[in-house]
């Protein structure tokens, strides 16, 4: 591999970018470059991303290289595949002191059906992943959506819809392929760089680049899956049905609450084009009779619509109804510890039929099962995987997350609006966040806790990266 040893003291910024340029199997765009707004857009298209430069990366070499000249340059390195939470990352600055790494053109996914394990390379999405472990027989604990990038969700804990089973993503990574800020290549699982192994699941993206991933795989080929379609006009006794429901289903059950006010658009048949409702999203990982029975209670309250029904797990990838592709949005979420029925009041005072809001979409997900960190630890041992890492799981029972459109005419709007539904359920907030729901500069000890485990996270980052070449969208020294 070659190095990038020259004096930048001698050079200038630009000489310096044109070195690694010609270093790079990828490539290298600078502000005033032809495509240099669409090298620097962000999944997230209201996140204005202004590096210092972009590097496009081909191989896990250019990751390297790129962690190298940054560091000799003076600059940080912020690795990103797709920037679904790109807002916090570029708070103050804008990231004009770093290099912007995007990696979505490293997407090879490597599926080996004997050992259930899926290898994938840093820009990999859900839909590869889920794509090339279908044919086998095997799912993963993939996003709600097909274009979510593997590597951050992961990094972040990881929420699936099969996770009140299997728990965390994060918790069924074997092994991290990383490039961290001293340039070096290193593959960590739980016999090597134990210690580095342990932050990075959960921990975030705070402690090198990673250039693949491995994880568990899961022999599933069908559950029973859809979405109950309600009149808005029924969210609080819809709702209110649900969260009981809720404290009484099997693991096997995840689920979502959710209020949508779907914008017209063409592309929709017109029985959910510029309609309002209020939806329960149900998985069941039981057989067809057995998911019946235990939805019974929900189809009781007469659906309008009822799309439940058997399903390759690949089909889950379309459930959640997210947006297709890159979209202007501004949200966020909360923990609850619980969800009583005074907190259902409050989320539909603030989200429901008759409030005054801007989101077009509220979820409140139901944890706990294996999402429980107990439960997640005594997974793991039985299992036969390593011990969880960083976030072991939620002690909150429920996590709600909003979005609404953020373009200029309606970003005011909708900041009120998510302020208001997140001061209407802060009497049963949680005492921590989940990392990859929180989309502001959050200080760490609301993600990481007080129980030691922010303290450890930081000593690591202080021995693996002292001068904070790595750049992540949730820093564990914030």
């Amino acid at each position: 591999m070659n190095s990038l040893a020259f004096d930048t003291a001698a050079l200038s910024l630009r000489e310096a970018f044109a070195m690694l340029a010609e270093r790079l199997d990828g490539r290298l765009v600078l502000p005033g470059d032809a495509d240099w707004d669409a090298a620097r857009a962000a999944w997230n298209l209201s996140v204005d991303q202004r590096p210092a430069a972009v590097v496009i990366a081909a191989t896990a070499a250019d990751i390297a290289r790129t962690v190298r000249a940054a560091r000799e340059m003076g600059l940080a390195v912020a690795p990103q595949g797709t920037g679904h939470n790109a807002a916090p990352l570029v708070e103050g600055d804008g990231l004009s002191d770093a290099i912007l790494l995007k990696t979505h053109e490293l997407r090879a996914v490597e599926v080996r059906p004997t050992q259930r394990l899926a290898r994938v390379e840093a820009g990999a999405l859900w839909g590869d992943v889920v794509a090339a472990a279908a044919p086998h027989g095997l799912a993963a604990l993939a996003g709600s959506s097909h274009d979510v990038g593997v590597v951050g969700y992961t990094l972040g804990g990881g929420v699936s819809f099969l996770g009140r089973q299997h728990g965390l993503a994060a918790n069924h990574v074997v092994a991290v392929e990383l490039v961290t800020a001293d340039g070096e290549f290193r593959r960590v699982d739980a016999e090597h760089d134990a210690e580095l192994f342990w932050a990075v699941r959960g921990g975030g993206g705070d402690f090198g680049v990673v250039t693949a991933i491995e994880f568990r795989l899961f022999e599933l080929e069908q559950v029973v899956a859809g979405t109950l379609f309600f009149p808005i006009d029924r969210a609080e006794e819809v709702l209110q049905a649900w969260a009981d429901w809720t404290r009484s289903v099997p693991d096997s059950v995840t689920s979502v609450g959710r209020v949508l006010r779907i914008p017209p658009m063409p592309e929709l048949p017109p029985f959910l084009s510029g309609r309002s409702f209020v939806v329960v999203e149900a998985v069941v990982q039981e057989s067809p009779e057995r998911a019946d029975a235990l939805l019974a209670p929900l189809r009781t309250l007469h659906p309008e619509i009822d799309t439940v029904h058997p399903q390759a797990p690949a089909e889950l990838l379309q459930l959640h109804m997210d947006p297709p592709g890159p979209t202007p949005g501004l949200g966020g979420g909360m923990m609850l510890g619980d969800l009583p029925a005074e907190g259902v009041r409050g989320f539909v005072d603030a989200v429901g039929p008759d409030a005054d809001t801007a989101l077009l979409s509220v979820e409140i997900r139901h944890l706990g099962g294996a999402f429980e960190p107990a439960a997640a630890v005594d997974l793991a041992a039985e299992s036969g995987l390593p011990e969880p890492g960083a976030i072991a799981g939620f002690e909150g029972r429920y996590l709600v997350y909003a979005v609404g459109i953020a373009v200029p005419e309606t970003a005011e709007a909708v900041v009120a609006s998510l302020g208001r539904l997140l001061s209407r359920i802060e009497p049963w907030r949680a005492t921590a966040e989940y990392l990859n729901f929180v989309e502001r500069p959050t200080a760490s000890e609301q993600v990481f806790g007080d129980d030691g485990r922010l303290a450890r996270l930081r000593a690591l980052k202080n021995a693996v990266d002292p001068t904070g070449v790595i750049r992540s969208n949730h820093p564990v020294r914030r």
